[in-house]
């Protein structure tokens, strides 16, 4: 299969947590057979903070104005599945509009969202918003996350074909390595300063560093500079993915703070979950509906509902015990989370419905 798709970027993880989750579906969907164009623009900087590595598993093409556009269309309408990411971050609305016309006999449509929360939250906020009265014309509705809940909401928008692909484990790229005494903390947290995560960066990892002053905590992203943090926390920017391993492996524990939406709808464990597990870092989480249904509390991952547990932990989790829950962690990740098994299920949704437009 032919497969054409739109998205922020796949060359770089700079402000585009979506980066992992791309590499990870199209690498797997490229080891299955299908041939796939990635196009995504130049913007934010991103062409000027690529990532190391091979990506020769798609055909990629950076653009950089609107008048590419057309052009893109046309090649793209040749494919047998046209797919356009949310959150490309500029021509978003010409795209999941035009993108539409790509559709032929030959030639399936598809709506993949890497943020559905934001996304169904914007539609009904705004029922004037164009987004809305197309989801009925896309062949396929994808997801990263949401479960059931997004799934029924994107249902009585009208969408078809509805499925959750989660996030999930490349254990090429994300796997036990040395730890680094420069990167040795306690508790290390990595996420971009966004406004609807910052409140519980504060309710959670500040408020943690406050109440255990003895311990170090690493705080990784990009927008934290102008904030005032905690003496014990020290800021080391951007993480690119290539060191990824190092930090969760430097680290004595690990947290995830979702994002609120994320956390609101849950059943949406994000990419720095499995990145976490692939090192077998022992990783807490704050708390979301649906986390049993990947990994079991206690067992493989740490559940918090307060800065004052996850301080409990850091003060009651020894470090042998620590490094007990991070190897079941990546056990359950390898036996049931790789990015093999969610292409394949992606694979399989495709395939029939492809098959009776022929």
């Amino acid at each position: 299969m032919k497969i054409f798709a739109f998205g922020s970027s796949i060359t770089s993880s700079y402000w585009n947590g979506a980066a992992t989750y791309y590499r990870g579906i199209y690498k797997q969907l490229s080891a299955l057979g299908h041939h796939v164009t990635f196009a995504e623009p130049d913007a934010y900087g991103r062409q000027q903070n690529r990532d190391a590595g091979d990506f020769s598993y798609v055909s990629s093409i950076v653009y950089e104005n609107v008048d590419e556009i057309p052009a893109l269309l046309q090649r793209a309408a040749q494919c047998d599945l046209v797919i356009k990411h949310s959150g490309v971050g500029v021509f978003d609305e010409l795209l999941e509009e035009k993108v539409l016309e790509c559709r032929s006999a030959g030639t399936s449509v598809a709506f993949w969202d890497v943020d559905a929360p934001a996304t169904l939250a914007r539609v009904e906020a705004d029922p004037a918003d164009a987004f809305r009265g197309l989801i009925p014309e896309y062949d396929f509705i994808f997801t990263y996350g949401g479960g059931v809940p997004v799934m029924e909401h994107y249902r009585r928008l009208g969408a078809m074909n509805c499925h959750p692909i989660y996030n999930a484990l490349d254990p090429e790229t994300h796997h036990p390595v040395p730890p680094d005494p420069a990167f040795s903390c306690d508790l290390l947290f990595v996420g971009h300063r966004l406004p609807d995560r910052e409140r519980r960066v504060e309710e959670f990892f500040f408020r943690a560093a406050e109440l255990a002053p003895n311990s170090q905590f690493a705080l990784g992203g990009e927008g934290w500079g102008g904030k005032r943090l905690p003496a014990n926390v020290r800021w080391i920017g951007h993480v690119g993915t290539g060191d990824h391993n190092r930090m969760n492996c430097s680290a004595r524990m690990v947290l995830n703070i979702n994002r609120d939406s994320m956390a609101g709808v849950g059943f949406s464990p994000p990419t720095r979950v499995f990145e976490a597990a692939g090192a077998g870092a022992c990783l807490i989480t704050d708390q979301w509906a649906g986390i049993e249904t990947f990994f079991a509390p206690g067992r493989e991952i740490l559940v918090a509902g307060s800065a004052e547990e996850i301080v409990t932990y850091l003060r009651s989790v020894t470090s042998a015990r620590a490094k007990e829950i991070g190897n079941n962690m990546r056990q359950r990740a390898l036996h049931d989370h790789t990015y093999a098994l969610r292409a394949k299920e992606f694979d399989g949704m495709t395939a029939s419905m492809l098959a009776k437009s022929l």
